[in-house]
């Protein structure tokens, strides 16, 4: 299982990645095998405050829709657009061109409880 040492995690399988005073979010490498093939991805909050552990959106795969939680607070910035077009990216990338938004930080300390690589293996079993 692919879980990049720079990123943190939720146990929600989230993964936020901390560029500056933004934030780009998505879902696990182990969240995307679990769901199965994704057909879907509706984010609707762009301009929105969002709160820790809101939701922020969903992803539809083909047998199931599940919510998306905010990993911090903040204000979303910016959906991926080309997930509009080609919703598989999540499945492909989902640490690179399937990221899903990018927000601002409203509080760094919110970051801290956030899970690392390894803590976040552990929970899934890697």
């Amino acid at each position: 299982m692919n879980l990049p040492a720079t990123l943190k995690y939720t146990k929600e399988h989230e993964w936020i990645r901390v560029e500056g005073d933004v934030a780009y979010i998505g879902i696990t490498d182990h969240a995307q095998k679990e769901l199965g093939d994704i057909v879907y991805v509706d984010i609707d909050t762009l301009d929105k405050e969002v709160a820790e552990s809101e939701v922020f959106g969903t992803v539809e795969a083909v047998k199931t829709v599940s919510d998306l939680f905010s990993p911090i607070s903040g204000t979303v910035l910016e959906i991926n657009e080309k997930l509009d077009g080609s919703p598989e990216l999540v499945n492909s990338d989902p640490y690179g061109d399937g990221w899903m938004i990018k927000m601002s930080i409203g509080d760094p300390a919110q970051l801290e409880s956030l899970l690392t690589a390894e803590a976040y293996g552990e929970l899934v079993g890697a």
